[in-house]
C-alpha cells in the first residue's frame, strides 16, 4: 500500500503536481471483515494492519477476535490468499466464494478513492490515513450496503 495510486487532480496551470516515490520493500498488509446482521440490517467493519506479510497465526488471531465480536457465528467468504490456505486456517473455512467477497470492495474504495495519489514516505505515515479511512467507512451505512450489492449479495 505504499506505492501511490495516481489520480487526476487540480493544480494551477503550468504547475504539474509531482509525486516523488521510489521502489519500496516495506509493506502494510491487512486483513479485514465486513459483516451484516441480516434482520437488523446492521453493518460491521473489522480490520487489522501488519507491517509484514500476514501469516496463518495472524489470520487465526483475527478470526478469534472476530468470533468474540460475532459470538452467534458468521459465514466466512474467503479469497485465495496464501495464509488462508494454511492447514491451521483451513478449519475455519466453511464455504468458499471469492466472487462474493464484499470486503474486497472496501479495500478497493480505500485504495483507489480515499488514498489515491497518497505517497507516504514510510509506514508510520501510511497507517494513520488507512485507519482513518476505515473508521470513516464504519459509520456509512449506504456505502457499506453498496459493497454487498457490488459483490452481488442481496440484503
Amino acid at each position: 500500500m505504499l506505492q501511490p495510486v495516481c489520480r487526476r487532480t487540480w493544480a494551477p496551470r503550468g504547475q504539474t503536481p509531482i509525486l516523488r516515490q521510489w521502489d519500496r520493500r516495506d509493506r502494510l498488509s491487512r486483513t479485514s471483515a465486513l459483516t451484516l446482521a441480516p434482520h437488523r440490517q446492521r453493518f460491521g467493519l473489522y480490520w487489522a494492519l501488519y507491517r509484514h506479510n500476514i501469516r496463518a497465526g495472524e489470520v487465526l488471531r483475527f478470526l478469534r477476535n472476530l468470533r468474540r465480536h460475532r459470538p452467534r457465528g458468521f459465514v466466512l467468504i474467503w479469497d485465495r490468499g496464501r495464509p488462508h490456505q494454511a492447514k491451521r486456517v483451513q478449519t475455519w473455512l466453511a464455504a468458499y466464494a471469492p466472487d462474493l467477497n464484499p470486503v474486497e470492495h472496501v479495500w478497493g474504495h480505500t485504495k483507489y478513492s480515499d488514498l489515491a495519489s497518497l505517497a507516504p514516505p514510510n509506514l508510520d505515515i501510511l497507517e494513520t490515513p488507512v485507519g482513518a479511512s476505515l473508521a470513516q467507512k464504519r459509520g456509512q451505512r449506504p456505502l457499506l450496503a453498496s459493497f454487498f450489492q457490488a459483490a452481488g449479495l442481496r440484503l
